[in-house]
């Protein structure tokens, strides 16, 4: 009864979204994505050779996930994968780093139909689900078709918990169709426990994200500019201009300094463009950008309006800023900065990345707020060595906390045997 109950919810809801979700996509993609979403696929999955079906809903379980997958497939090489995301970014991340070794669709809606439709062209033999993406018809068709669920690099923020607790005896019964927990920490693994996974189910395996990598080596347009940079990595509104605030007072004082801008969302990006237009600073798009260029001036910001670099534009930065830290969201992975050696500057909500707390002690990050991240940024600039510190310790904190996917592995292989 309780999901007949939800699934109509969902639909009366879906109802209204629909349009505005099937309009907002670029054109040559919404045929894919409806296709994708009610179950079907142009290009099926042979049904006859059985999958392993992994599910990354956006850009960052994607990231934490493509080691993970390769790890798979070096291992067995003849098994089919499909990776699935909800977010168009996360599609294109997961095409541009897995398209040669999965095939990567679009979940498909939580409604039982389209859910054994899809399972019908996919034929899984298993499902893993990335960090915490509870559909719970998915979860519930799958249980009755009798396919395992493991759950890995699972994290339960304290918000979502508190959330769980209210449909607590819901969430309980949808956690025991899931047959394997591997959690980040022991925190987390305490709180799904709480909210009804069995103990004997979950482990504390530890974080993908100390185990990720760069999908490649620092971009050779980075090497054209000039003086010191500093990255605002995954800003959300309106953190580009509490940045860029604090950058127009710094360049007094340092006018060789450059700004990278990379917005969370594509589709901020001419917003962006357009308040650094407004604020009357120098800039240059990153689509413009060759391979290899140079400036004219020193300070100059550079709007990182390209999905998937980051990870490896952090390589070429002294400073980076964490975005969603200076705003209600929990803040952005830190650990993409601190495995290049970098100096990392937080706003007051990490609540997504509650490592950080070890960061902050071992002095190998930097707490701010708009009020004062012009005073912090500042003190690092005229203290470069301390950069270099704070780098070096952050790095160490991410080596001694790897391990997690050989660990998880480990757990997934019963499975795959």
């Amino acid at each position: 009864m309780l999901y007949l109950i939800y699934t109509i919810i969902y639909i009366f809801i879906l109802v209204f979204i629909l349009p505005f979700e099937y309009f907002k996509r670029q054109r040559d993609n919404r045929r894919s994505w409806i296709r994708e979403r009610i179950g079907m696929s142009p290009n099926p999955v042979n049904s006859k050779e059985p999958c392993l079906w992994l599910h990354a809903v956006s850009v960052g379980e994607v990231v934490s996930a493509v080691a993970f997958i390769q790890m798979i497939k070096s291992a067995y090489p003849d098994f089919r994968i499909v990776v699935s995301t909800v977010t168009d970014t996360g599609r294109k991340v997961a095409y541009e780093r897995l398209a040669n070794i999965a095939r990567i669709v679009y979940i498909p809606f939580d409604i039982p139909l389209f859910i054994r439709k899809a399972l019908s062209h996919y034929n899984p033999f298993l499902f893993i689900i990335m960090e915490t993406e509870l559909w719970p018809n998915i979860i519930n068709q799958l249980k009755k078709a009798g396919i395992p669920i493991i759950l890995i690099n699972g994290r339960i923020s304290e918000r979502s918990f508190n959330g769980y607790q209210k449909i607590g005896f819901f969430i309980k019964d949808i956690l025991q169709k899931i047959d394997k927990f591997s959690m980040q920490n022991e925190l987390y693994a305490q709180r799904i426990i709480k909210l009804g996974a069995l103990p004997e189910k979950t482990l504390a395996a530890g974080n993908f994200k100390f185990d990720a990598r760069p999908p490649g080596p620092i971009p050779e347009w980075m090497k054209s500019l000039h003086g010191k940079i500093i990255i605002a990595g995954s800003t959300h509104y309106p953190e580009e201009s509490i940045v860029l605030n604090s950058y127009i007072k710094l360049i007094e004082k340092f006018p060789s300094l450059t700004l990278i801008l990379a917005p969370r969302h594509p589709e901020r990006f001419k917003e962006v463009e357009d308040l650094v237009k407004k604020k009357g600073l120098r800039y240059i798009k990153r689509s413009d950008l060759l391979a290899q260029m140079s400036f004219e001036h020193a300070s100059v910001v550079v709007i990182l309006d390209v999905i998937g670099e980051l990870a490896s534009v952090y390589g070429g930065c002294d400073i980076a800023i964490i975005g969603g830290s200076f705003i209600k969201h929990g803040g952005q992975n830190p650990l993409e900065p601190a495995y290049w050696s970098k100096g990392i500057v937080c706003g007051h909500s990490m609540e997504n990345f509650p490592f950080i707390e070890e960061f902050y002690t071992k002095k190998a990050a930097l707490k701010a707020d708009r009020e004062t991240l012009y005073d912090c940024l500042y003190k690092l600039m005229e203290s470069p060595e301390e950069i270099l510190l704070m780098g070096k310790r952050a790095r160490e904190i991410y080596d001694n906390n790897s391990g997690a996917m050989a660990r998880t592995f480990n757990i997934v292989k019963g499975y795959l045997n």
